[in-house]
């Protein structure tokens, strides 16, 4: 593909990745978890913060998706460590739709 956007190099993603390891440890080591994927349904209600966008469109996704809970909740994970990566508070929409675009890709290999 090509594109005019320069790379980021691989020192300033391993940052970054730092970065949001660190936030994650700081945000659930209190409950017992050290990363994003460890939580449970009772902690993304209460941990995972949405913007209005970001809800509107997981409610979509569950129903056009036909997600289970389940699903649902691995959305959610993956949606706020792509969140955490941007440096981002809340879970905005965009977070969600590249978590969506994730899961259906994997669905297809």
């Amino acid at each position: 593909m090509v594109s005019n956007q320069t790379a980021e190099s691989s020192v300033v993603i391993r940052r970054r990745v730092e970065e949001a390891r660190a936030v994650q440890y700081r945000r659930l080591s209190s409950h017992g978890f050290y990363c994003n994927s460890q939580m449970g349904h009772k902690q993304l209600k209460s941990i995972c913060a949405m913007t209005r966008d970001a809800q509107d469109l997981m409610r979509q996704a569950f129903t056009k998706m036909n997600l289970s809970a389940r699903g649902y909740d691995r959305i959610v994970k993956v949606a706020r460590t792509i969140a955490d990566l941007a440096g981002s508070e809340k879970i905005n929409g965009q977070h969600i739709a590249e978590a969506i675009h994730f899961r259906n890709n994997l669905r297809m290999v």
